[in-house]
């Protein structure tokens, strides 16, 4: 579309002025990169331009869902729309609804601002033919996003997002879009999906909890959520529990982020808490703190995803029908933790619609458990096919409970664990890049020129879809390194991990998994 088309019928005067106030090199630039659609939908600055979100792109990306509903004979169906409380999300929100019910469709558009998992739950649980939410999850606070749910409640996967982003292409000037006033529905979406999110437990007793939800959307639902489930002990950091768009006491919003769960952990320490939540804020991401000896310290993702794992499959009346999944980038100890049990474990690519389709191809076996390593949990799969940090909440404290009850920690869990299948070490590194193409040639350069070895040992390449797999060892040592350009942020992730036996003692297999992951980690950094 021609800049001065898309100026003269953008449908927002101020964004539609924001344009025309650019200069030509800037507004090149705005219109050289249009959202496409990535991660289940759309993700960027709010902002004028067909690069960002802006009402214009949301109109024109809500078109073309609904046409691509229609072209599969569901015209007139039911679908879900959420927000969040982000810069944009409350009219993104309307305008979606009302394009969605001025095309013939039945709309329920949710109450105020909700968790992602709510949409997710409430797809699935109505059975509506799509879902809606407006969020950028754990992005900065000028970004915004538009994500999509069908095939009950599962992230769009390929052709659906191919689909999306063709019919948008074609679609009508942003400002010819029709759209009809929606009310929004009651309460008893979310009421349904707190009662759901509540019976994830699996023993009882209860714990003192610190939360925070990070100026997220997920205080209230959650403080609820856990009251319900038994846990009436819950203290919220309350400088970050009401929702803020501008996140005005983290640099970013993002609980695995350097000093974004510092609040969390001081309030936990005042409170003597047995368990510390720190939400991302939409809610569908959980990070956990912990007591040690030493102090409070934040779990990675992967070991929450162990420990959930292991307890899910262990008060499992059938494990040999379930299926658990992990992403390609998370650790490989939920294998062997599922081989342990009898149970199926599923490797898929990077991403929850992956995750949460990981037992299609497996007969007679239903989806359990499925965890990436960047704190995203589904523990409910019946009821939510998507990740959800408040039921992952609840669930993490029903093990605490259940460990305080026998009279152990979540460090004595781990260390058991590590016994069992051997001490894991794992570590991120990231490299930020100016752009897509950027990111590209960074993994072009290494499949033309892989890594001969990981910290000594020969190394193999996998090459898969959308990552670089490089590992090496020997019987009683793994080292594996996962390389994949981000689907959500501008940079190049590379996931490392070292695995020792503990046959010759827990001290021992930690010390020399911890050295082996410093030198893996300062290789990785020289790529």
């Amino acid at each position: 579309m021609r800049q001065q088309d898309w100026i003269a019928h953008d449908p927002d005067p101020r964004t539609a002025a924001e344009l025309a106030a650019c200069t030509p090199d800037e507004l090149a630039a705005r219109f050289a990169r249009p959202l496409s659609f990535g991660t289940a939908g759309l993700r960027g600055p709010v902002r004028a331009g067909p690069d960002a979100m802006n009402v214009a792109v949301v109109s024109r990306a809500t078109w073309a869902v609904a046409q691509v509903l229609k072209g599969r004979g569901l015209a007139g169906a039911q679908v879900i729309v959420g927000r969040d409380a982000r810069h944009g999300s409350a009219v993104f929100a309307t305008v979606t609804a009302e394009i969605l019910a001025a095309e013939g469709f039945s709309v329920s558009l949710l109450p105020g601002p909700v968790p992602t998992p709510v949409v997710a739950f409430a797809v699935r649980h109505t059975g509506a033919a799509a879902g809606i939410q407006i969020t950028a999850s754990h992005n900065p606070a000028t970004d915004n996003g538009y994500k999509v749910y069908a095939d009950g409640g599962m992230q769009i996967i390929s052709p659906t997002d191919h689909e999306v982003e063709t019919a948008m292409a074609a679609a009508p000037f942003a400002d010819q879009i029709a759209r009809k006033p929606v009310k929004p529905v009651d309460a008893r979406l979310v009421g349904y999906y707190i009662d759901r999110a509540a019976e994830v437990r699996l023993s009882s007793g209860s714990v003192r909890v610190a939360l925070t939800p990070l100026h997220g959307v997920g205080g209230a639902v959650a403080e609820e959520t856990l009251r319900i489930a038994g846990f009436g002990a819950v203290h919220s950091v309350g400088a970050q529990f009401a929702p803020d768009p501008d996140f005005p006491t983290v640099a970013l919003p993002n609980p695995e982020e350097p000093g974004a769960t510092d609040q969390l952990l001081t309030l936990a320490a005042e409170i003597e808490a047995d368990v510390a939540i720190a939400l991302d804020p939409d809610a569908d991401r959980c990070a956990v703190g912990i007591p040690t000896p030493s102090g409070w310290r934040m779990l990675s993702g992967d070991e929450t995803g162990w420990l959930l794992g292991d307890y899910i499959l262990s008060r499992s009346k059938n494990p040999e029908a379930a299926v658990v999944a992990s992403s390609v980038a998370s650790s490989r100890m939920l294998p062997a933790i599922a081989a342990h049990y009898g149970a199926v474990h599923v490797e898929t690519l990077t991403g929850f619609k992956w995750l949460a389709r990981a037992d299609s191809t497996v007969p007679n076996r239903t989806l359990v458990y499925a965890y990436e390593e960047a704190i995203g949990y589904c523990v409910d799969p019946i009821a939510v096919r998507d990740k959800d940090g408040i039921s992952a909440a609840v669930l993490m404290c029903d093990l605490v409970a259940a460990l305080k009850d026998q009279g152990r920690s979540v460090p004595d869990m781990l260390n058991e664990l590590a016994r069992r299948y051997g001490v894991h070490d794992v570590a991120a590194v990231s490299r930020r890049v100016r752009n897509a193409d950027e990111a590209a040639e960074i993994m072009r350069a290494l499949r033309a020129a892989p890594p001969s070895e990981l910290v000594g040992f020969p190394a193999t390449v996998t090459d898969i879809a959308d990552a670089l797999i490089f590992t090496g060892g020997d019987d009683d040592t793994l080292a594996r390194v996962v390389v994949r350009a981000s689907g959500t942020e501008p940079k190049v992730k590379c996931y490392l991990e070292i695995r020792c036996a503990a046959g010759q003692g827990l001290n021992r297999a930690r010390r020399r998994a911890n050295e082996l992951r410093a030198r893996l980690f300062t290789a990785v950094q020289r790529w």
